[in-house]
């Protein structure tokens, strides 16, 4: 039933009722709707509202001291995360039963859903203790309570609506047609049902939070607080080279029993940090790619410093980078030797597929001009066209890599040779309809691709200067 005539349903079965008991010659039409299941009294309601979830509890306060001997107590501690709303409870379907009974089937309002209640907030994390000092036995006078906040709990799901029922569950009704006392007078009776409304489904409870983490206690064997550290810069690609980097970090030892250093009570996590050393370096980018730096526009570049004093250049998925680093005391020399757009990597194309036997191969070229730097493997799938059957289907005769003695670069063309391949020679021949599939993959940098090349025809016969 269109959306449009169950709108105006009610109105019409009104009128078709009620035309009934017009005289006979009364000209009236009804549409045929007897056999409709319709929801055609009372209404249903709405669902219940889902809670809130909870607030994240406030992480506890970073604080940094020197030990100096003097009593100390911090409560660094993180509050707790805050409780979901409970789901709001459906309300109330209106179950009004219709006065008279209708020529059709009818439903019911349903019920309707509670509302789910909201997750619980997660806990606040403790807070961090950097403590300076120069004797250990100091750390003794320090009373600290780095508790993580409780995660809140969820709310409880809202209650569902049950349906409405049926106060009457079947009924019969007479139609007759023709005029009363004649011939053609017939009268027939049909029976009709009510059908219960569905019950709405209880809203599900929500997740408790997550407990928050206990805070981590540093030590520095100084009474010189740590200056502040740039352990990571990002830069757009065109200023790489016209910029020198100035990064720091600070190098720290993990070791185990925090809080038998501090005051007895204390309450942190048990693996804390122990200052080694800071570390710098001067990093100057080298730029030796043949494209210009300014064809890669200004996308970002994070320029790293580890705990190696390594430093690590990493550039934007779409650009690949090959390139090699030197150290020299305090400064790093990064040298750039390729630098291809990703987009580049992968435009192979087939080229020719040319002669027959076992000098049948397959020639692919390479359309940005890049194979000099991108290393390239190559895979084949070699099917033959079976003339027995239908236009599609093909038969594999092999496989498998293309070994590297098969495969031939000169700049950015490769030959494949795949005469030379476990092939059975009836099929190299001219005239035989093969389906050839080669996957191509390309790295450059530590990142790699695959790319699908595909080619499909019959085996040429060689020209005669080329037998």
């Amino acid at each position: 039933m269109s959306k449009g005539l169950r709108s105006k349903l009610p109105l019409l079965l009104t009128f078709c009722l009620f035309s009934s008991l017009l005289p006979a010659s009364g000209s009236v039409f009804c549409p045929a709707i007897a056999n409709e299941r319709y929801e055609n009294y009372g209404q249903s309601s709405y669902n219940g509202t889902s809670g809130r979830q909870g607030r994240k509890g406030r992480d506890g306060d970073n604080q940094s001291l020197v030990a100096n001997g003097s009593s100390v107590n911090l409560d660094l501690s993180g509050q707790n995360g805050e409780d979901g709303e409970d789901g709001g409870s459906g309300s109330r379907s209106s179950c009004r039963h219709p006065e008279r009974n209708p020529n059709h089937d009818i439903t019911a309002p349903h019920g309707v859903d509670g509302g789910n209640g909201g997750r619980g907030g997660d806990g606040g994390n403790g807070g961090n203790l950097t403590v300076y000092y120069t004797s250990l036995a100091d750390l003794q006078k320090i009373l600290v309570r780095a508790n993580p906040g409780d995660g809140g709990r969820g709310g409880r799901g809202g209650r569902g609506v049950a349906g409405c029922r049926c106060r009457r569950r079947s009924w019969e009704k007479e139609t007759c047609t023709g005029k009363p006392g004649s011939p053609d007078y017939k009268c027939t009776k049909k029976r009709y049902r009510c059908y219960d409304g569905r019950d709405g489904r209880d809203g599900s409870d929500g997740s408790d939070g997550k407990t928050g983490k206990l805070g981590i206690l540093s030590i520095v064997n100084s009474q010189q607080t740590l200056p502040e550290e740039t352990p990571s810069l990002t830069v757009p690609i065109s200023e790489l080279t016209s910029t020198q980097m100035n990064l720091s970090k600070h190098k720290w030892k993990l070791r185990q029993g925090a809080t038998s250093l501090l005051a007895p009570g204390s309450i942190v996590a048990d693996e804390y940090r122990e200052f080694e050393e800071r570390l710098e370096t001067a990093v100057q980018v080298v730029w030796q790619e043949k494209q210009p730096i300014t064809n890669f526009g200004n996308q970002a570049v994070t320029v790293t410093l580890n705990d190696n004093k390594q430093v690590e250049v990493n550039f934007p998925d779409d650009v690949w980078v090959a390139g090699s680093s030197s150290n020299e005391a305090n400064s790093t020399k990064f040298t750039v030797n390729h630098a291809i757009l990703k987009t580049d990597v992968t435009r192979l194309a087939v080229a020719e597929f040319a002669d027959a036997g076992e000098n049948l191969n397959l020639k692919i070229v390479d359309l940005a001009s890049k194979s000099d730097a991108i290393e390239t493997q190559f895979r084949v799938k070699f099917r033959v066209k079976d003339d027995n059957s239908g236009f599609t289907d093909y038969r594999t005769q092999y496989e498998g890599e293309i070994p590297s003695t098969l495969i031939t670069r000169d700049y950015n063309r490769f030959i494949l040779a795949l005469g030379k391949l476990k092939i059975n020679r009836e099929y190299l021949r001219p005239g035989v309809k093969v389906d050839i599939e080669v996957v191509a993959t390309r790295s450059l940098g530590g990142r790699s691709t695959k790319q699908t090349i595909t080619w499909q025809g019959a085996i040429r016969k060689p020209l005669k200067n080329q037998m």
